[in-house]
């Protein structure tokens, strides 16, 4: 089942984003801020019971691209088909706000994710070098959301 995110589910992110990232980590504050100030939505993945994991779409007016912000999952819960789930209702939410396409950046050296996108259609742009804070670059990824 895929819920938005509520200010009540703010513990669960943050656990979350610990278990999947060990750089570039979203704070408390950070999801705080998405959840209840940013012009951005947060997407819940629930199975048994548990949050297992999460996707958060930023949105900027007047633009039509949003930018899948940040995308986890729960690391007992990967390989199920969980991410696929997540990108696919970020994209309805998207095009649902009137966004014409969807954006994301990758740490080059994530080839799951990279793999991932691929295979849902999205375009591999140019590479960012020094994007991340430990130096690694991004690569671009965009998909067109004329038929979500």
């Amino acid at each position: 089942m895929i819920r938005e995110a509520a200010l009540e589910d703010l513990d669960c992110l943050v656990d979350l984003e610990g278990q999947s990232f060990s750089g570039d980590l979203l704070r408390r504050r950070n999801f705080r801020h998405l959840l209840t100030r940013g012009n951005a939505q947060t997407l819940l993945a629930i199975q048994d019971g548990e949050v297992a994991g999460y996707a958060t779409i930023l949105f900027r007016r007047p633009s039509t691209k949003a930018r899948l912000y940040s995308i986890a999952v729960r690391p007992a819960y990967r390989g199920r088909g969980i991410g696929t789930q997540l990108v696919r209702a970020a994209e309805r939410v998207a095009s649902e706000r009137g966004c014409s396409s969807m954006r994301l950046e990758i740490r080059s050296d994530n080839e799951a994710s990279i793999s991932l996108f691929d295979g849902l259609g999205y375009r591999c742009g140019e590479s960012t070098a020094g994007y991340y804070e430990d130096g690694m670059s991004a690569v671009h990824f965009e998909r067109c959301l004329d038929h979500v």
